[in-house]
This record gives C-alpha cells, sequence and structure tokens, in this order.
C-alpha cells in the first residue's frame, strides 16, 4: 500500500494553529530540494550544490524523504522573473538529477498533482540574495499551501513557529547585508585599481594589454600580473586619424566609415567579443565608439556602462558616475582638448549627411548650399526653405522642432528666418580680402585692434549701467529705513518695510556678483596677433575668387576645408560668420581656392575678418528692411566687425 500522503489527503486533513497541515506529524512527506550556486563565487559549483543536498537531508525529519531536486547555477541577485533561465548548470559534472530551476519549483507548486509536499533548502539565502526576493518565494508556496524549511533553522512541527520565523528574517537580514558588503568592498577595491591607471577587461580598439609585476609582493611571487595599455600598432594609428577627421574636417560617422573601409588592410576593423557578431568592416556604430570612448586621452576610466541595470546590461552611465584615473596613465590617442571639443559639438549634426549630394528621398528636388551650416542661437541647425517668390531662406522653427515649443521665457521668437543672399555677400567678401586679397594681413592687424577697443568700451559701459543700478538700489534701502525707524515694530506695515528693504539687499548684492565677475573677465592686455597666426595667413595664395558663380561641388568643399558656419543671434539681430583654418590642409585648401579664381578687380574695403589656425569671425552683411542692426563683438580673440545679416523675426 502507497504509505505517501497525497495532495488530496493533505486538503482534506484539519491545519494546526500555527500554519503546518497536521499530515506532517504522521505521514511520510514527500520533499522538494532547492539548490543554487554562482559561477561568480570562487568555489566549485559542483561541490557547493552536493554539499547543500547533503546539509539538508541531514535536517529532515525521519520519515521525510527527497524526491525532486530543483537547482540553479545562476546569480542569487537577479529578479524572480529572470530566474531559471542559465544553462550554466550543463558546463558542470553535476551527479545530481535535476527536475528544474527555482521557477519551474514555483509552478509546479500550483499544480494538484504536484509531487512533494514541502520544500528543503541549506538555507534561505539559497532561493535569492535579496530579502524581497526571498519573501517572495516564500509567499508564492504559502499560497499554494507548500510549507519552506531551511537547514540552518529548526524544523519545529508543534508548538509556535515565532522564534524559526524570527530567525529566518534574521538569516535572510544577514544574508542581504553580506551581499552589499561584499559588493561595496568590491567596488572601492576596483575604484582604487583603475585610479592607479590599471586596465580593467579586454582593451578598447587601439591599444593592447601590457603586462606588469603585481605591486603587492606575496601575489607577484605566485605570478599574479596587473595590466596596463599601450599603443597597438596601425588600429593606434587609425584612432588618431578617425579623430582628425572628426575634429578638422566635421566629417559624419557613416564618411568615415566608408573611408576607413576603402582601405581594410591599413586600418582594421574592431572585433566584437562575439565572433559571430562580426562584420569584418567598419560600421557607423564602431566609429562612434572610438570617438566617445575618453580612455583615448589617456587616462583610465571605468563604470561608463552599467554591468546590471533594470533596463538590462550595458546601459551608458552618465558621465558623473565614470571613474577616472588620477593622472594619465597611458600613450593617449587621442588629445584631451581635442576630445572635449568634437564631444562638446557632436550633437550638432545630427541626422545631417555629408556631401553636396541630394538626399536619396524621393521627394527631394534641390539642395541648399549652407546646409548645416547656419545655426541659431538656441542650438538648433536653421533648416533651408525655398519661397514661392524665389528667394532661399534659414529658418529656426521650433514648433516643428522634435525639442518642442520655444520656451515663452527664453525670448526665442516663433520663427527667425535669415536669407541667404545676405549670407552670399559676406561669405564671397570673407573669403576674398581676409583669406586671400593682399592686404588681408593689414586688415587683420587693424580689426583686431578696433574689436579690442569695442570690447573694451562695451565692458566699460555695462559696469557703469551696474554701478547707477547699485546706487538706485542703496538709495531705495535708505528711503525705506527712513520709514521705518520712526514706526511702531509691531505694526504689520513696520514688518513690510523690513521685508522690502531685505529684498532690495539681496538684488544689489546680485548686481554686486555680477560687477565683480565682470571685472574678474576684464583682460589684463589686449590679444595681439601672433607671428604663427599671420604665417597661416602667408601660406595662402593672393586669389580674386568668384564663389557665387563657382559649381556647388567647389563651394562645398571649400567650405568643408574651411569649417564654415555662420552663427545667428536673433536677440540682437545679427549673425557672426566662422572661417577655421586648419594648418594641415593649407594646401588642400589654396588648390581648392585656385579653381574658383577670377580675373583681378580692385578690391572692396570692408571690415571683415579671417581667422588664422583658430577660428575667424565677420558679421553679416544688412539687407534693406532688417528690424534692427547694429555692431557686436565676436564671442573669439581674433573676431572682425562687418556689416549685418538680415534676421527677420515672426514670419517673412
Amino acid at each position: 500500500m502507497e504509505s505517501r500522503v497525497s495532495r488530496a489527503g493533505l486538503s482534506d486533513l484539519a491545519v494546526s494553529p500555527f500554519g503546518l497541515p497536521l499530515a506532517l506529524h504522521a505521514k511520510e512527506v514527500r520533499v522538494a530540494w532547492v539548490g543554487r550556486t554562482s559561477t561568480e563565487e570562487n568555489q566549485d559549483p559542483r561541490q557547493s550544490l552536493l554539499r547543500q543536498l547533503e546539509r539538508s537531508k541531514v535536517s529532515l525529519p525521519e520519515s521525510w524523504f527527497i524526491v525532486c531536486h530543483f537547482y540553479d547555477v545562476e546569480s542569487g541577485r537577479m529578479e524572480l522573473e529572470q530566474r531559471g533561465r542559465a544553462t550554466d548548470y550543463e558546463r558542470f559534472d553535476i551527479p545530481i538529477a535535476r527536475d528544474g530551476g527555482i521557477a519551474d519549483l514555483l509552478t509546479e507548486a500550483q499544480q494538484a498533482d504536484r509531487r512533494f509536499d514541502v520544500v528543503i533548502c541549506e538555507s534561505m539565502a539559497r532561493t535569492a540574495r535579496k530579502m524581497y526576493e526571498s519573501l517572495s518565494v516564500e509567499r508564492a508556496l504559502e499560497r499554494a499551501e507548500v510549507p519552506v524549511f531551511a537547514a540552518n533553522e529548526p524544523i519545529m512541527l508543534s508548538g509556535g513557529r515565532a522564534q524559526q520565523i524570527l530567525q529566518r528574517r534574521i538569516n535572510q537580514s544577514v544574508a542581504e547585508y553580506e551581499v552589499l558588503n561584499m559588493l561595496e568592498l568590491s567596488w572601492g577595491g576596483t575604484c582604487t585599481h583603475v585610479r592607479e591607471g590599471y586596465n580593467i577587461g579586454k582593451p578598447c580598439y587601439g591599444y593592447r594589454a601590457k603586462k606588469i609585476r603585481h605591486p603587492n609582493p606575496v601575489k607577484a611571487e605566485k605570478g599574479l600580473t596587473k595590466t596596463r595599455l599601450e599603443p597597438d600598432g596601425a588600429r593606434a594609428e587609425t584612432v588618431t586619424l578617425i579623430a582628425k577627421w572628426r575634429y578638422h574636417k566635421e566629417l559624419g560617422y557613416d564618411t568615415i566609415a566608408e573611408r576607413l573601409n576603402a582601405d581594410l588592410d591599413k586600418h582594421p576593423p574592431p572585433e566584437p567579443p562575439g565572433k559571430s557578431r562580426a562584420r569584418g568592416a567598419w560600421s557607423k556604430s564602431s566609429v562612434a565608439e572610438v570617438l566617445k570612448n575618453p580612455k583615448y586621452t589617456g587616462y583610465q576610466v571605468y563604470n561608463r556602462r552599467a554591468r546590471r541595470s533594470r533596463g538590462g546590461r550595458n546601459k551608458p552611465n552618465p558621465p558623473e558616475l565614470w571613474v577616472w584615473s588620477v593622472e594619465p596613465a597611458h600613450e593617449p590617442l587621442i588629445p584631451k582638448w581635442m576630445f572635449d571639443a568634437f564631444n562638446a559639438a557632436s550633437g550638432q549634426k545630427t541626422g545631417s549627411r555629408d556631401g553636396p549630394e541630394p538626399n536619396v528621398h524621393r521627394y527631394t528636388r534641390r539642395t541648399y548650399r549652407y546646409r548645416s551650416r547656419v545655426i541659431c542661437d538656441c542650438g538648433r541647425r536653421m533648416m533651408g526653405h525655398r519661397h514661392k517668390r524665389g528667394y532661399t531662406y534659414y529658418r529656426c522653427w521650433p514648433t516643428n522642432n522634435n525639442r518642442g515649443r520655444p520656451d515663452k521665457h527664453s525670448g526665442h521668437p516663433r520663427t527667425v528666418y535669415v536669407r541667404e543672399e545676405s549670407i552670399n555677400a559676406v561669405v564671397e567678401q570673407a573669403f576674398s580680402e581676409f583669406l586671400f586679397h593682399p592686404d588681408r594681413r593689414t586688415l587683420l592687424i587693424g580689426d583686431m585692434d578696433r574689436a579690442e577697443e569695442r570690447a573694451s568700451q562695451e565692458r566699460a559701459e555695462r559696469r557703469a549701467r551696474l554701478q547707477r543700478r547699485t546706487a538706485d538700489l542703496a538709495r531705495r534701502q535708505d528711503n525705506v529705513l527712513g520709514q521705518a525707524e520712526n514706526a511702531d515694530p509691531a505694526d504689520p506695515f513696520t514688518q513690510g518695510l523690513r521685508d522690502r528693504y531685505n529684498d532690495l539687499q539681496a538684488e544689489r548684492q546680485l548686481v554686486l556678483d555680477e560687477i565683480a565677475e565682470l571685472d574678474a573677465q576684464d583682460p589684463a592686455e589686449p590679444r595681439r596677433a601672433s607671428d604663427a597666426d599671420l604665417d597661416v595667413l602667408d601660406a595662402l595664395p593672393h586669389l580674386a575668387l568668384n564663389l557665387n558663380r563657382a559649381p556647388e561641388g567647389h563651394q562645398q568643399r571649400l567650405f568643408e576645408l574651411t569649417k564654415l558656419h555662420v552663427q545667428v543671434h536673433y536677440p540682437t539681430h545679427e549673425a557672426t560668420l566662422v572661417i577655421t583654418l586648419p594648418r594641415e590642409d593649407l594646401e588642400m585648401i589654396s588648390t581648392v581656392a585656385t579653381a574658383l579664381q577670377r580675373p583681378a578687380h580692385p578690391p572692396i574695403r570692408a571690415c571683415i575678418t579671417a581667422k588664422p589656425q583658430v577660428e575667424a569671425s565677420v558679421n553679416a552683411v544688412r539687407a534693406p528692411g532688417a528690424a534692427r542692426t547694429g555692431c557686436t563683438r565676436s564671442p573669439h580673440p581674433l573676431s572682425q566687425q562687418g556689416r549685418l545679416a538680415q534676421i527677420a523675426h515672426g514670419g517673412r
């Protein structure tokens, strides 16, 4: 006769006041064993599971016997719905017949024909390391009327369970504390390891691992080592080339990938960890990964991506969570200033293609000469707009932008327009006079002096306005103080005067702080053009250009080499044209410009600039009907003042 207690028999029997079926006291009981171990622990999963099973068997009461085994080889810190999916147990020779994992146990517990009456484990930490997950398992089994016991707790079948529950909760709390404490200690050691410049994991593309003797003599005697990064030949040169293309030529990720794929022997593509994912070529994402990796600046950086997160692995962490080495730890492949520069401006060309070719969209009918080169003060690229009367404009239209409507407090108009004809005139003058004109040295030096004089005058005027504001606030404070002196202190009016005095004092302090900040920004000496700056201009030929009649492809090539862009300042109704002359591209600039020259003509005297080596700024030409005009100082030290572009606000 079968002596085991069936599921139906248990449901018919009475239940003790403490939640345990009375059948557990008198009948043979079927037990399901639960085990878990992690491959990340410094132990053998095979030996660990065998030990857990043996300890569980020893703790069982007489007439209790294990009929099925559920175990996993995975981290106990995983969320419950993610448990039981790993197959790491297959890599180990575990001599225990496996009936499933924790998920299979919970599923079978809900079935009427389940094979077990109770569950046993070495400790509740084996069901889950986190207390919340462990309690969830316990609660799920309790709802299915399946008691769960642990070998490190007393198994009491009679009397109260309060002592047992108290001990279980203490054990669960201690288990979670040990995990968190271990993680904090491990994290602290990892951060110290990185701050000292040592590498963790596989070296990034362009570097290889260089083993060095372990600084701990005891570990060094055991043969343990640490690694630092060193350049990896052609791959290191490829990283540097990618950075130069991005910074000097402002190429997009797709264009850079195409150039690299043209010679894979010279520019070997990166190899992903999984060989099955290798495509044998550069992609947009692989180029972006190189340009965004701060390790190429010479610093060791860790925690750029989260190893575990609710959104999945490899989720990017914000830069404030990155761990940096105290000082450069290996040879840099990208200068730090260059890395910061092209990453600060990385979003300016998002969604814009390189080259003058039309968009591949079937509805594309034309291209715009200054596409992606006209930037509004709000940071958006101004898009080309062809008016029905034949005029071409560039406009900033926030209501049609994915960033949403402009903030009503920002002062941004509904629409900002700048006419292409105005930009054409200034660009023609900038290249003809300040880059290729015989008198460009004189124009540059003279205009720099005038720019410094204007800047000093503007600072002096602003300081005078602030001082007048301070004097006015002090006068108003004295008036309020005079009214409060002869008033009753208990009068609510007196209290209001006191509050008003404090408000005026706070406003006055803000103005004083602004004056102090202005004085701190005031340069001690004016910026002068260096010989190196002027030598860059001398490297260019003397030409008379005809940009407006040149083929669009030639124009775009010259604009690309000189990194031309126009900054539109809608608050002041002005625009600034910026030109940059990289030293390594001077010969190419001269070649392209020579193809655009025209017969010499008398120079037109105008106040326009070119900035050698760094950046050059000019203001666009004012057209009839502009809302308001006036000159503004360019934010760059080598700026020149010119005429203004027409900027229409709020409509055509």
